[in-house]
Parts: C-alpha cells; structure tokens; sequence
C-alpha cells in the first residue's frame, strides 16, 4: 500500500511514519503533489502554529491540493484543525473541508489541555475494536466544536470534536501516534479503509 504523510515543514512526520512502520507499514514523506495524489493513503500531521502552518501549505500549494484529494485523509491535531473552515489561532482561514469553526478554550481551564483525556461517542469504523472512553493523549489550546461532521468527542470544560469525518476526510485532535495501542488500533484502522 501507497501511503504518504504530508511533509510540509509543521508536522511531527517522523514520530506517526515510525507508529505506521510499528504496524509493519512503510509510508514515505513527501510534499510533492504527484506524489500525494497517487497515494492510497494520505496522513496530514502538524504540530505549532496555525497561520505559519497554513503559510507552509500555501508556499508548496498543498493548500489548493489537499481539499480536492479523492483517497482516505486522516489530518492529525492542527492537521484535522486546519481542515477546519477558520480557526481563532492566528485568526486563520482553514481548507474549508469541515464545515466548523476552532476556537480557543477558556481560561478557566489550563491551557493547553496536555495529557491524556477520553473519547466518547464513537460513530465511525474508525474506531473499531475501541471501547467508548478510551483514552488518547492530547496536547492543544484551540478545540474544534461539536458539529455534523463530529465523530467523537472530548470534554475538557465542554463537550468538544475530538475526531471528524466528512466522505472521505478523517481528522483526529489526538496524536494516534503516541495513544499507546489504542491509538495504534485507530491508525490500523484508517490504513485498512
């Protein structure tokens, strides 16, 4: 299997290509558009700052690309935000793929929200094999709100999307990559879709 994560100078590429090599895959990083569009799996990681994040995408013009991708998505923490319409960090326009905003918690919470916290109400194959109130290991200030496209949920001073689908888009707050073997059951899972 084709599989490419998305290398575009914001991700934690490295630590999800050794979680896909864990599961004996052996995925190549890569921010060509050739390259991304004959994958059979697309993986979207970032790590940092939204707006320098969407500046990185827009100088390779994976902007433009990644909305219009055909195979199975799966955007990981800012990856799944910036698949977002808008998101308050840098008051930042997303990819527009789901149609939410992200906005910043409260201040009557620590943020960032680090550490391990659970999901719940899992609605998607996703999730296969994971039992509701499995826990994930989550490292954010800004939270996608609860919406159509919502999949599963955490509450850190509110009900938030901790995961979304729309057609063939995934997107996950959690790192998978670092969510011990239930995380590792979720990447199994999407890399079987």
């Amino acid at each position: 299997m084709n599989i490419v994560i998305i290398d575009y100078g914001a991700g934690n590429t490295k630590s999800v290509q050794f979680a896909c090599n864990r599961l004996g895959y052996n995925p190549i990083l890569s921010n060509s558009e050739d390259v991304i569009k004959a994958a059979d799996k697309v993986i979207f990681p970032g790590v940092g700052q939204a707006s320098h994040a969407m500046e990185m995408l827009k100088k390779s013009g994976l902007d433009t690309l990644i909305p219009t991708l055909k195979q199975p998505v799966l955007g990981i923490c800012l990856g799944m935000q910036l698949l977002c319409n808008a998101t308050e960090e840098g008051d930042t326009l997303g990819l527009g793929v789901f149609d939410v905003k992200v906005k910043r918690f409260s201040n009557k919470v620590k943020v960032p929200q680090m550490g391990w916290n659970t999901i719940f109400d899992l609605e998607s194959d996703l999730f296969e094999g994971l039992k509701n109130d499995a826990y994930m290991y989550l490292v954010h200030s800004y939270y996608a709100e609860v919406c159509e496209h919502t999949i599963a949920q955490t509450n850190y001073d509110l009900n938030y999307s901790s995961a979304l689908k729309k057609e063939n888009f995934y997107g996950v707050q959690f790192h998978p990559e670092k969510s011990s073997t239930e995380g590792a059951q979720i990447l199994r899972n999407f890399l079987k879709l």
